[in-house]
C-alpha cells in the first residue's frame, strides 16, 4: 500500500514571517484530501525518534543545542521551545515510514513532514533544517546491508546529506540544485572521496533549466548510474522550490515533472519513500506532492502547468560524463 505520513503537531514548529511555515504542510494534506485517490492512501502518524538514532549521524554537541536553544541557530533557522520534539517527530515519521517500505510492511509513499532536513551536516543546523532527517534513515537503512541512493530535487544543494555520506560507498546520493545559490556547495568536481569517491553525484544547473533538460540529465546521467549501483531502496529529497514559479528558485521544473521523476526511479526500485524538503508556493506543493504519489500508484494524474522556453542542461551532462566516466559506464 502507498502511505502519507503526517500530523498536526509539525505545525508547533513555526515562526512568524518565516518561509518555513506551518501552512506548507498544513496546505500539502488539505490539497491530498481533494484528490480522487486519496481514500487508496494509508495514513500513518510519526513517532518521535529516540536521540541515539539522531547521534547516527549527527554530534552530540549539534543535538544539543537544538534542544537548549530557543531563537536563531543563524540568520535562516530557527528554534523553539518545540523545535526539538518536532524534529525528532520528523525524523522518526521518516525512519519508521522507510522500516516499512523495507520490511514489505508497506509499498511506498510520501513523508509530509518540517522541518526539512538536507542542509543539516554533522555538526550543524542550518538553512531551515534541524536534524536531517533522510540522512538518518538512509544510515539505518544501510546498517542492515542495504544499499541506499538518495535522489535530491530541491533547488538547493542538499550539502548536509552529502557531506554525511561522502566517504562511503553504500550510499549513493544524486543532486540536481542551481548553481550558484544557497548554499554555495554542490560543485560537480564534488563527487566522493576515498571509499566514497565516484558515489555522489552533483549536478550544478544554471538557471532557467527545465523539464527537459533535466529527463535528458536523468536519462544520460543520474538513471544510468543508478541502474548500475543497484539500490535495495530510494530516498527521494523532494523538494519543489525547483518549480518555475518558487520565489526561493530559479529552475523552470512543472509539477509534472515531479511525478516522472518518481516513475523513472521506480522502474529501478519500487521500494522508494519520497520526503519534504524545500517548496514555498502553497499551491505547487500540493500538486507536485499529489504528482508523485499519484506517479507511485500508478495513477495518471496531469496539472494545467507549462513554462514554454527553458534552458538545456548539455553543458553539465558533458562535464559529468567526463567527471564520472571511470566510475560509470555512461
Amino acid at each position: 500500500m502507498t502511505f502519507v505520513v503526517y500530523s498536526d503537531d509539525f505545525a508547533l514548529h513555526r515562526s512568524p514571517g518565516h518561509p518555513e511555515r506551518p501552512e506548507r504542510a498544513v496546505s500539502a494534506m488539505g490539497f491530498l484530501r481533494s484528490m480522487p485517490f486519496f481514500e487508496e492512501l494509508n495514513l500513518m502518524n510519526p513517532v518521535a525518534l529516540g536521540e541515539d538514532d539522531i547521534l547516527r549521524v549527527h554530534s552530540v554537541e549539534m543535538v544539543s543545542r537544538v534542544k537548549n536553544t530557543v531563537g536563531w541557530l543563524d540568520p535562516d533557522t530557527y528554534v523553539t521551545e518545540n523545535s526539538y520534539e518536532i524534529a525528532k517527530l520528523a525524523a522518526g515519521g521518516v525512519v519508521n515510514a522507510c522500516n516499512d517500505v523495507l520490511n514489505g510492511n508497506e509499498s511506498n509513499g510520501f513523508a509530509i513532514v518540517r522541518p526539512p532536513g538536507h542542509h543539516a551536516t554533522k555538526d550543524r543546523s542550518m538553512g531551515f533544517c534541524l536534524f536531517n532527517n533522510v540522512a538518518i534513515a538512509a544510515d539505518i537503512i544501510a546498517s542492515q546491508g542495504k544499499k541506499v541512493l538518495i535522489f535530491d530535487h530541491d533547488v538547493h544543494h542538499g550539502n548536509g546529506t552529502c557531506d554525511i555520506f561522502y566517504d562511503r560507498k553504500d550510499v549513493l546520493y544524486q543532486s540536481i540544485h542551481l548553481s550558484p545559490h544557497y548554499p554555495g556547495t554542490g560543485m560537480a568536481e564534488e563527487i566522493g572521496r576515498d571509499e566514497g569517491e565516484g558515489f555522489t553525484v552533483n549536478a550544478p544547473l544554471p538557471r532557467g533549466v527545465g523539464d527537459g533538460g533535466i529527463e535528458k540529465l536523468l536519462d544520460e546521467i543520474m538513471i544510468p548510474i543508478a541502474e548500475q549501483f543497484s539500490p535495495d531502496f530510494i530516498i527521494f529529497s523532494a523538494g519543489f522550490d525547483s518549480h518555475h514559479s518558487d520565489e526561493l528558485g530559479g529552475l523552470a521544473l512543472t509539477v509534472n515533472f515531479y511525478g516522472e521523476m518518481v516513475k523513472k526511479f521506480s522502474a529501478i526500485q519500487s521500494k522508494i519513500v519520497c520526503v519534504l524538503e524545500g517548496g514555498y508556493k502553497l499551491d505547487v506543493l500540493g500538486k507536485g506532492i499529489a504528482s508523485e504519489i499519484a506517479a507511485m500508484l500508478g495513477k495518471k494524474l496531469e496539472f494545467e502547468d507549462h513554462f514554454p522556453v527553458a534552458r538545456d542542461a548539455d553543458g553539465v551532462i558533458k562535464n559529468l560524463k567526463e567527471l564520472l566516466g571511470s566510475y560509470w559506464d555512461l
